[in-house]
C-alpha cells in the first residue's frame, strides 16, 4: 500500500510538474467543434491563427476593416500577442470573426488537453468563455 501510494505522489508531482512548465502551443479545438486553431510562439508571445474549418470556410465579413471583409476566415490572427500573466495563464486579446469584435483574453491551460478561452469587452465586467480541447 505504502509504496502505491509513493508511485501516485511521484506521477502526480511529474504530471504536476510538466503542467507547470507547458505552455499552449498546438492545435485546439474551438467549443462547438466547427474550427480548430494553431497556437505557435510570436516573437515573445503567444499568437493563435485558425487553422481549419468543419465546413467551406467563410469570410471575415463582419471586420471593422472593410478591406478584410471579404478574406477568408481560414488562417486569421484570432488570439493575438498573449503574454504570461501567471503559472499557466496569458493575457492578451481576441478576435470573434462572428461579430467582427475585439476582446480582452485570458488564455489558461486547464490540463494538457483543455484550454479554457475568456473574452470579455473592454473596459467592462461582460465576460464570455469555453473551453478548447487539444488536437492529437
Amino acid at each position: 500500500m505504502q509504496r502505491r501510494l509513493i508511485l501516485s505522489a511521484i506521477a502526480f508531482a511529474a504530471f504536476g510538474a510538466g503542467l507547470a512548465k507547458a505552455d499552449p502551443i498546438g492545435e485546439w479545438r474551438v467549443a462547438d467543434g466547427n474550427a480548430t486553431v494553431q497556437i505557435r510562439k510570436c516573437g515573445g508571445a503567444y499568437c493563435g491563427f485558425v487553422a481549419t474549418t468543419r465546413t467551406a470556410p467563410g469570410r471575415d465579413e463582419k471586420n471593422p476593416d472593410p478591406a478584410k471583409r471579404s478574406r477568408s476566415v481560414l488562417g486569421i490572427e484570432v488570439l493575438i500577442n498573449l503574454r504570461p500573466a501567471g503559472n499557466n495563464l496569458w493575457t492578451g486579446t481576441t478576435y470573434n470573426a462572428e461579430d467582427g469584435q475585439f476582446y480582452s483574453a485570458k488564455v489558461s491551460l486547464q490540463s494538457e488537453r483543455a484550454l479554457q478561452i475568456q473574452g470579455c469587452v473592454p473596459n467592462s465586467t461582460l465576460c464570455g468563455s469555453e473551453t478548447w480541447v487539444r488536437v492529437k
